[in-house]
């Protein structure tokens, strides 16, 4: 057998964004010399505080930017590669639907847009919405739903095509605290599955128990790459690596 190939490699990656006004050109760094590897399989946390590279890199990684250097691979292919994006699931942090849809319309939607249709269509909608636990409001108007579920069907929409790589941004954001455990509870019963997850969020608590290892950006830059032994070893546990990496201060023991 072949070497496993890694889901998701970016190598020297940079990202620099111009924009002009009145003839004057401005630069901003979006992300600079990132180098990581994401394993099939795995479940990867990318932290960093707002602006320090997160959603940048997760547009890099579904082909929507193009690195002003370096190389991104996903399943060994380019990002654009239609059978990359085939197999990629993406969650952006504030999924919109139409509210006049129910679930199963939007998916069915979505679901065709990605060249899906017929009884296999309808059996991935049955699946998906299973899967995140939204079966018994399938038929319910989008617009009635609470914010939960709606992230619940930005979820199934992000599965429904059966992905090898889930890529979400922020997942959580807004959520009850209940909502929130179920998201993780679905998210790990996914990886479970074998589907490679790589999730950023400001919840370190729920980073730490879906995670297998993690990446810290600070203004575009990798500045730690940490696996859960670390965290489960160190002193106030991942929330203190982080704030530690961000802050520049020295890593505890």
């Amino acid at each position: 057998m072949g070497e496993a190939v890694e889901a998701l490699v970016l190598s020297g990656v940079g990202k620099t964004y111009a924009y002009s006004h009145l003839g004057r050109t401005t630069y901003t760094r979006g992300v600079e010399n990132l180098s990581l590897a994401v394993r099939a399989g795995e479940a990867f946390g990318l932290l960093g505080l707002n602006g320090s590279g997160k959603t940048t890199t997760f547009k890099l990684a579904l082909g929507l930017l193009r690195p002003t250097a370096g190389t991104v691979r996903v399943l060994g292919r380019s990002p654009r590669d239609p059978q990359a994006q085939a197999a990629t699931g993406y969650l952006p942090e504030l999924p919109y639907f139409y509210p006049f849809l129910t679930p199963r319309e939007a998916l069915r939607f979505y679901g065709r847009l990605s060249g899906l249709g017929g009884a296999a269509l309808e059996r991935r909608i049955d699946e998906s919405l299973a899967v995140v636990k939204l079966s018994d409001k399938a038929d319910r108007k989008i617009g009635q739903l609470s914010k939960g579920l709606v992230q619940r069907v930005g979820l199934a929409q992000a599965i429904l095509h059966d992905p090898q790589l889930l890529i979400l941004d922020e997942p959580v954001s807004g959520l009850d605290p209940l909502a929130i455990k179920e998201i993780r509870d679905t998210l790990a019963a996914l990886n479970a599955r074998g589907k490679t997850i790589v999730v950023s969020s400001h919840s370190i608590f729920d980073i730490e128990k879906l995670c297998h290892r993690v990446a810290i950006l600070r203004d575009g830059r990798l500045v730690a790459q940490l696996a859960r032994a670390d965290w489960a070893n160190a002193e106030g546990g991942l929330e203190q690596l982080f704030v530690d990496a961000v802050t520049g201060a020295e890593a505890r023991p």
